[in-house]
């Protein structure tokens, strides 16, 4: 097993990495991050390489080889970029890596240096991983992939040869839950699915006129109706495989009956869940969420165009209904054009992937539920899907009750336990060696 202190201190030489992803392309650098890790693996002599999309914005690959190398490779990625953090909002400097309290704080320290951490403090431990582990610590996954896994996968889809399966972030972790009878559930809920990121921009085209004249070619109204309807419209109940399991398991373990016959059952299940229904709410439906306008140039002046960017989440299995349905709601005048297009991509829920994360979990928590649950947003998985490789969040961590996890990540004073970056390399380091 690893010398679990090492992961605190890895983590906090990450941290302390200023490797601020302001999207766009303009970003501090991921080289000196991907070269501390690069010169970590070298000193346990795992040979890496780093590659660059761009200057300064580098990822690193290595090949750990497996004591059974006949296996399918796992690939273990996260990503070394941050979300920009105001220093003047936090109660410590947010790249100072500060361990106060028995947290490790500071901006990535759950999004996501710490899983970068743990397998690397995995490692230095001494685990052999019975599959041959492609590691892939990469640039951009804070802003498009550019930089980073979709460029990797399109420039050098080599590197992952082999490769069935992968695990990186939003998953894994301790989620406190009261069930029916007063127990407290230990849930661990393992991401087996991410609905797809499609981000629109619709433009209104109509007549251009002075602002003092009526005008029923008016773009801007055409473009405010169409985004009043996109909001207003509630997008029917879906249950893929991952929502479907993740009720039907979690109210078994809580002791909470769960009905799924029709939409009204599964809302009123997923409120009788308590903060467990929670995690799922996002998911059990599709969602436009309008949140850019542009339009005019002068307030007089009835323009010609109107633009307005709208954020769409889409669930496995869902993408043509959507768009025909969304394309109904525009209407008149209005069109519509992906800024950015990533599907969404799902895993099996009862594989041996799954059963193996679940075992090492249980392992250093034998009070743990482990169920498959779909992540609301998007990651990298979205890119490494594209080589047919199955993706699950897997990042584990030990959160003690009440700890505002799902707050952390892009919040101010992020911040990780201590003591779960020691329980997430120990179940890593089983994980690894067993799967």
């Amino acid at each position: 097993m690893a010398d679990v202190a090492d992961a605190v201190q890895i983590c906090a030489d990450l941290i302390r990495f200023d490797t601020t992803n302001r999207g766009g392309g303009d970003a501090e650098p991921e080289r000196p991050a991907a070269e501390y890790v690069a010169a970590f693996l070298d000193g346990l002599g795992i040979p890496s390489k780093i590659y660059e999309a761009a200057p300064g914005r580098a990822s690193v690959i290595a090949r750990v080889a497996g004591t059974d190398p006949a296996l399918p490779a796992l690939l273990v990625q996260g990503h070394l970029d941050v979300v920009p953090a105001d220093a003047a909002d936090w109660s410590v400097p947010p790249f100072s890596g500060e361990v106060r309290d028995g947290y490790l704080w500071g901006r990535g320290a759950t999004d996501m240096k710490d899983f970068v951490a743990m397998v690397l403090a995995a490692l230095a431990g001494g685990v052999r991983p019975r599959r041959d582990v492609v590691l892939a610590f990469v640039a951009d996954e804070e802003d498009r992939g550019d930089y980073g896994a979709h460029w990797l996968v399109a420039a050098h889809p080599e590197l992952f040869e082999g490769c069935a399966a992968a695990i990186s972030e939003s998953g894994g972790y301790t989620y406190h839950v009261p069930a029916a009878d007063g127990r407290i559930v230990h849930l661990y809920p393992v991401g087996t699915a991410e609905r797809g990121t499609a981000h629109l921009r619709l433009t209104a085209r109509g007549r251009a006129g002075h602002g003092s004249r009526p005008n029923d070619e008016n773009a801007v109204t055409r473009l405010v109706d169409a985004l009043h309807r996109i909001a207003a419209h509630r997008w029917p109940v879906s249950l893929t495989p991952t929502v479907q399991a993740f009720l039907e398991r979690t109210g078994a373990a809580l002791g909470v009956p769960v009905e799924l016959s029709d939409g009204d059952a599964v809302d009123a299940s997923v409120a009788a869940l308590g903060p467990a229904g929670g995690l799922v709410v996002p998911t059990v439906r599709n969602s436009t969420t309008p949140t850019m306008l542009d339009a005019g140039y002068k307030v007089n002046v009835i323009p010609t165009t109107a633009t307005a960017q709208v954020d769409v989440r889409v669930l496995p299995g869902t993408e043509d209904a959507l768009f025909a349905e969304l394309d109904e709601l525009l209407g008149e005048g209005v069109t519509r054009e992906f800024v950015a297009h990533q599907p969404p991509v799902q895993a099996p829920v009862d594989s041996p992937w799954f059963a193996s994360m679940a075992t090492a979990l249980q392992a250093e928590d034998p009070e743990a539920v482990v169920v498959p649950y779909c992540m609301g947003g998007g990651t990298d998985a979205k890119a490494f899907a594209q080589l047919g490789i199955v993706n699950y969040g897997f990042a584990p961590l030990w959160l003690p009750a009440g700890f505002p996890y799902r707050a952390m990540a892009h919040g101010v004073d992020e911040r990780v336990p201590v003591e779960g970056l020691h329980f997430g390399t120990r179940v890593l380091s089983r994980f690894l060696e067993s799967c």
